[in-house]
């Protein structure tokens, strides 16, 4: 999506608050998404990329947003349930992460935005929050955007069959190599069925993810193995991973080259918050004026 428009990517490290209280940790983690990304083909001549927290105006209007949020509104996101469900701790940060989430969009007058079915009542919450806020003062002061549902996005499964995510601590890392990459997709999580017994694919954490990576050809030859049974899990395993370690080649090699350019990677983070900040000031100042709010300095 860099190729088809002004397009705006960043790392959520307000977001990582709510489960993250380690700073050396949190810091680690957003540098190491740097390097993903760059490494996976984000091209910062051709998108704007940056830091969430670089962007103090996004913060600003979650407040404002909050302002005019209904408790019961947040009360129905799905995602704060489902998260409490899998034991994250329910702080107000994840009960109001919508909101948040609601002016990362926001503040740069997005027109659509790129997310999974999973996603889709964020958007919706983010569209009522925009209608809120320009509906009580009574000016277009928000854009509303749209959705962007990629159909052909997988939800990827980690390694105990949940979607996978760092949350729940069953992520297989892209850019993990050699003995840590093998013991992640050795731990996936897979049922008693015996060596030499036919196995089931529509039900099976690893044919799931071998989909992901295999050619049509590919697949069809694994699922008939799974099908003729004397193919245990352990087999399945060992071509995923070497699925995995083919794909992910290039990209591995890249992020090891960026990995040595420290200062590369804070001028791409510096020169993307700024022009973020310019495009956020643009939509903040009527909204302050709007609200009667004023500042008395410039950033």
């Amino acid at each position: 999506m860099q190729e088809k428009g002004d397009a705006f990517y960043f790392l959520a490290n307000y977001h990582s608050l709510t489960s993250v209280s380690d700073g050396k940790e949190l810091h680690d983690n957003t540098m190491d998404v740097v390097l993903d990304y760059l490494a996976l083909g984000l091209d910062p001549k051709k998108c704007t990329f940056f830091a969430q927290s670089d962007v103090p105006q996004t913060t600003e209007l979650a407040w404002i947003l909050g302002t005019l949020t209904p408790v019961s509104l947040m009360e129905k996101a799905v995602a704060y349930k489902d998260k409490v469900a899998n034991g994250l701790n329910p702080n107000i940060g994840l009960f109001t992460y919508p909101i948040l989430q609601a002016a990362d969009i926001l503040i740069y007058h997005s027109d659509i935005v790129p997310v999974g079915e999973d996603q889709k009542q964020n958007i919706e919450i983010t569209r009522d929050l925009a209608g809120k806020l320009n509906y009580a003062y009574g000016s277009d002061l928000l854009r509303i955007p749209e959705e962007h549902i990629v159909k052909s996005v997988a939800t990827v499964p980690g390694t105990d069959g949940r979607k996978m995510s760092k949350s729940y601590g069953n992520t297989i890392n892209i850019f993990d190599e050699g003995k840590a990459l093998k013991k992640k997709v050795m731990s996936i999580e897979t049922d008693s069925t015996p060596l030499d017994d036919p196995k089931n694919t529509d039900t099976c954490n690893v044919f799931a993810l071998i989909k992901l990576f295999a050619s049509e050809p590919q697949l069809e030859e694994i699922a008939e193995k799974y099908r003729a049974g004397g193919y245990g899990y352990g087999h399945a395993k060992k071509d995923l991973l070497g699925f995995i370690e083919e794909y992910f080649a290039e990209a591995r090699e890249k992020r090891k080259v960026l990995a040595e350019d420290q200062s590369y990677l804070h001028d791409v983070l510096q020169a993307g918050g700024k022009r973020a900040r310019e495009r956020a000031e643009e939509v903040m100042e009527p909204i302050r004026s709007a609200t009667g709010l004023f500042r008395s300095f410039n950033y």
